[in-house]
């Protein structure tokens, strides 16, 4: 075994040689081993041992056992106490998921301090063979048919080459001491469930259930990268980036087959499950306007294209007051510079939608910037007093409802709007010939 073990890390490509690997070994079969062969490989090695306390004195046991182990094979020792029942209680999450995010973070702390290259864990081939099981009970894509990965970033699974079956033999050819876990005889656990009972009906069909899974997992991750491949090619055609937000073509996605899986293929990053990318897709012919939600972005369905959109976390922003002719001027991502000179009919005029001009003598200061609210009205330039809701600016303007949510305007002291920042000026307020010093307001935004 220890030569498929090597043969299964060069193949792999584990960067182990050479330098020191964190194992995670609580003691049971699976991690004994993986502690075992990396003593006999000769890898640099250091062990950690999270004890939950879940099982009293059979969990003092077990990390009495791991601390002697970790003696015995020269290999620096790690332990840590952890409350998975408080932590899961704080988070309204199960023990057993608790437990996981408890001990990862730690193994991540203890790898980052002590300089280890990567994090091993025991998993083996019967565990991804699980894995898949459970994935399919729940509805699942490629990416869950092919099983645990062999490597994640900084974590890796060295033992995924071998089945439950050779880890036993292995045990019992180097007659290696072990901690059972009592809670794995409980079908309390979904995993213990297919363990006990389902693999084995499965294996009455197909002796060799997790040789022929190995074969089955290679050829779908290698399915999976060549549609991943094929689907990042197509979606330069299908997504424009504009500013921050992703502007996804309706008219594209709807010329292609399958076009919900496409969708979901450029939303899966985004927090959106394969069964809202078909309700988004399902809103293709509908009106504009209708929005949907992850936990960290929406959807906005408009006229010919579905814009994705990242949330904003901070909370909603305050006015902003200007009380002096100058000075720079910062109101969420809008940063507005004032500025006051003299003027004459022989002055230059720049023709520009991120800057304003107002007549300094018609100004009442403090001006403020706010959020644009339903009901604003202004008169807008060259309309001569007309007045003009700020919401039919915004429709004749062909703003998508993102793109309103974002709209600002200025404020003279007596509450009349100076300015739709970036769009229009008021009337009231312009520049005349006998004007004799502007107001000059000019807008920029970061990360332009």
């Amino acid at each position: 075994m220890l030569e498929a073990f090597l043969t299964f890390i060069n193949q792999q490509k584990l960067d182990i040689a050479g330098k020191s690997t964190l194992l995670t070994v609580s003691g049971g079969m699976d991690s004994v081993v993986l502690a075992h062969l990396f003593h006999r490989a000769g890898f640099s090695a250091g062990i950690a041992h999270c004890n939950f306390g879940l099982r009293g004195e059979e969990s003092e046991g077990d990390e009495l056992f791991v601390r002697n182990l970790a003696a015995s094979y020269g290999f620096p020792f790690f332990v840590k106490k952890l409350a998975a029942k408080d932590y899961a209680h704080a988070q309204g999450i199960s023990t057993q998921m608790a437990a996981r995010d408890l001990r990862y973070d730690w193994f991540e702390e203890i790898r980052s301090t002590n300089h280890y290259e990567t994090i091993a864990t025991a998993h083996h081939a019967g565990d991804s063979f699980e894995t898949v099981i459970l994935n399919l009970v729940r509805g699942t894509g490629l990416a869950g048919l092919h099983g645990i990965a062999v490597q994640n970033n900084k974590l890796i699974r060295p033992l995924l080459f071998a089945s439950r079956d050779e880890i036993r033999q292995y045990v019992s050819d180097y007659q290696l001491a072990w901690r059972e876990d009592s809670s794995n005889a409980s079908h309390y656990y979904k995993r213990n469930l297919v363990r006990h009972e389902v693999i084995p009906v499965l294996k009455k069909i197909n002796p060799s259930l997790e040789t022929t899974f190995k074969t089955t997992s290679q050829r779908l991750k290698s399915a999976e990268v060549l549609l991943e491949g094929f689907l990042q090619t197509w979606q330069k055609e299908a997504v424009k980036k504009v500013g921050e937000d992703l502007y996804i073509s309706i008219e594209v996605l709807a010329a292609a087959p399958e076009p919900a899986y496409r969708l979901w293929f450029i939303l899966q990053h985004s927090g959106f499950s394969y069964h809202q990318a078909e309700e988004i897709y399902k809103s293709a012919k509908g009106l504009s306007g209708k929005i949907f939600h992850s936990a960290s972005h929406s959807v906005l369905k408009d006229r010919e294209v579905f814009i994705l959109t990242k949330k904003k976390r901070d909370s909603p922003e305050g006015n902003l007051v200007i009380e002096a002719y100058e000075g720079l001027y910062q109101h969420g991502s809008i940063v507005l510079n004032v500025k006051k000179q003299t003027w004459s009919t022989d002055s230059q005029l720049e023709v520009n939608a991120n800057r304003a001009y107002f007549d300094s003598e018609r100004l009442i200061f403090p001006l403020t910037v706010r959020n644009w609210q339903t009901g604003d009205r202004f008169c807008p330039l060259g309309m001569k007093g007309k007045r003009k809701k700020v919401s039919d600016l915004l429709i004749d303007l062909k703003l998508n409802i993102n793109q309103k949510q974002k709209v600002k305007v200025l404020l003279n002291g007596n509450g009349d709007i100076l300015w739709i920042i970036g769009f229009r000026t008021d009337d009231r307020y312009k520049i005349e010939d006998l004007t004799k010093t502007v107001v000059i307001v000019s807008k920029a935004v970061i990360g332009d």
